[in-house]
């Protein structure tokens, strides 16, 4: 059930993040009933920003016009706002930085946290709307015995995004919708079939938005103008096994494109910056039961005095597994999984469950 205003008798106006995509384009829809929509499309980046052929299109432009169609075809303004300032300094030069120094990060966690949720939102307020709406899978709800909104895993558990949106705050929750969490990606597209909108069976968007083709070494190398030079492949004694072509080009858990034989399968179990090795090991020395994370985000309840007994993930298309969470007094958290898991990946986020109930996350250390 779609959450609505409490007085009927006055419409409150929602901001509505559109893509382009299908779910944020009925995210729109659905809410017109009971609130006055206003369409926002986010310019974050030009071709120019991102180091690509002048002579391609961007990749957002289609996504503005299809935004723009689906506001003109329901009957409410749109608009595009132009955060790349914020996006280059919050999300690529983070992105940057956390590849250089070793870690794997999760670019549309940032996006989420800085972009979406946070310089969005401020617009919307400033434009005098008391909500911001998403076509995030995820819930909503309000808990009277904590006072809090918690925020839920969505309906369609195979769409779920509740991931990448463990940074969320409470005020931020408070001022969020989701009018799709409720729904299966099946029954958003058939709501779209029924408006009539040109995006009904617009394929999702798999890839980093800044990134199109997937090379990440390759944009580091043209974003920031710098080449990272090679260095060796070791083994876990330290002994040399062969030649690699620049740290950042290597993952955790990686197997394919090391370019080295050794008999036997290789894969990459972690890296040292400071004298640009790249470890490799064997599938079983990936797998590690305890997961330290800094810069957690408690959202659903507030940090607890003693363990609590929750079920996690390290990545975003992983199913939860059974753990023990410890808070530490510093204010990060250890997680001690009930069976090891596979490529802890410094960088990435951990985020901790109780049922589909988001407890909080953080970042893998």
């Amino acid at each position: 059930m779609i959450e609505g205003p409490t007085d009927m008798s006055e419409r409150k106006k929602v901001l509505v993040a559109m893509s382009g995509g299908v779910d944020s384009s009925v995210a729109a829809a659905v809410l017109m009933k009971d609130y006055d929509v206003t369409g926002a499309t986010l310019r974050l980046f030009t071709n120019e920003d991102i180091q690509l052929d002048k002579h391609k299109s961007c990749c957002s432009l289609d996504d503005v016009e299809d935004a723009r169609f689906v506001a003109q075809k329901l009957g409410f303004d749109h608009y595009v706002y132009n955060f790349g300032e914020r996006f280059r300094e919050c999300v690529i030069d983070k992105f940057n930085n956390s590849y250089i120094n070793g870690l794997t990060p999760n670019p549309c966690i940032d996006c989420n946290r800085f972009i979406k949720f946070d310089a969005l939102l401020k617009r919307a307020e400033l434009l005098e709307n008391d909500y911001i709406a998403t076509g995030h899978y995820v819930r909503r709800r309000y808990d009277e015995s904590t006072g809090r909104y918690t925020l839920r895993k969505g309906a369609d558990e195979s769409k779920d995004q509740s991931y990448v949106l463990y940074g969320m705050t409470q005020e931020q929750l408070s001022k969020t919708l989701f009018p799709v969490g409720e729904l299966t990606k099946s029954e958003t597209r058939e709501i779209a079939r029924q408006y009539g909108l040109l995006n009904a069976s617009k394929p999702d968007s798999q890839d980093i938005c800044f990134v199109p083709d997937g090379d990440y070494a390759s944009f580091i190398e043209k974003y920031t103008g710098r080449k990272f030079p090679k260095g060796s492949f070791v083994d876990k004694d330290g002994n040399v096994l062969g030649e690699h072509d620049g740290i950042i080009r290597y993952t955790i858990g990686q197997r394919k494109g090391l370019g080295i034989a050794l008999g036997k399968p290789a894969y990459v179990i972690s890296k040292n910056i400071e004298n640009n090795t790249v470890v490799l090991g064997d599938n079983e020395d990936l797998f590690s039961s305890t997961v330290y994370a800094d810069d957690v985000n408690w959202l659903s309840i507030a940090c607890p005095d003693e363990p609590i007994r929750v079920s996690a993930k390290v990545r975003y298309n992983q199913k939860e597994q059974p753990a023990t969470l410890y808070p530490l007094a510093d204010g990060s958290i250890k997680v001690v999984f009930d069976v090891p898991q596979r490529a802890i990946t410094p960088g990435q986020a951990i985020v901790a469950y109780i049922g589909d109930l988001v407890i909080c996350g953080g970042r893998q250390k």
